[in-house]
């Protein structure tokens, strides 16, 4: 896709960088930001990501130019209504995992597009199921690939989803932290 528009991704993560390159297109990536993620309390949990993504779009440092567009995204994992983000400690993490092991719980990826004149905000979510994780399997992964900067403490790209995920319902990219099937299509309608 030909673009006459500069797009600009709004994120630190080498996973989203990663994925919108493999759609083909050029970007740039800029983090200047004033929003300081956080919930509010007692927010829907399907609502927490919505509201980071359009948080981290509307706190970017600068206004965009006639040229640009914008693209912020947030990943949770959400498990009996509650929400888990990125660990903040080896315990948290070690939690998160045992909360998910034996179980099936949801990802949910809202994704912010915006320009000087249109903004669109969506949200795709992913069902994913656990085997049952053995503690040493736990503390080695966390161990290996120490998993602080992703949401529910997993990367499903990486040794724990080859050895612990027995199934995906939806988009394995959205469960990797960002739905690149839907920015295609969104992207598409800005040009």
């Amino acid at each position: 896709m030909h673009l006459h528009k500069r797009i600009i991704l709004g994120s630190n993560s080498p996973r989203r960088r990663e994925l919108l390159a493999g759609l083909g297109i050029d970007f740039t990536v800029d983090t200047g930001n004033s929003f300081a993620e956080s919930a509010e309390p007692g927010v829907e949990a399907h609502q927490v990501p919505v509201d980071m993504s359009l948080g981290k779009s509307h706190g970017f440092h600068r206004p965009l130019e006639d040229d640009e567009i914008l693209i912020t995204a947030d990943t949770v994992v959400i498990i009996d209504g509650r929400v888990l983000g990125k660990p903040h400690s080896r315990e948290e993490a070690e939690e998160m995992l045992h909360t998910l092991s034996g179980r099936t719980h949801e990802v949910v990826t809202a994704v912010t597009i915006r320009d000087k004149r249109v903004e669109k905000c969506f949200s795709v979510s992913s069902i994913v199921e656990f085997c049952r994780l053995e503690d040493w399997e736990v503390d080695s992964y966390i161990d290996n690939f120490k998993p602080y900067d992703k949401a529910g403490a997993y990367g499903v790209q990486e040794w724990i989803g080859y050895v612990g995920i027995s199934r995906i319902e939806g988009s394995f990219y959205n469960v990797m932290g960002l739905p690149v099937h839907r920015i295609w299509q969104e992207l598409k309608k800005f040009l």
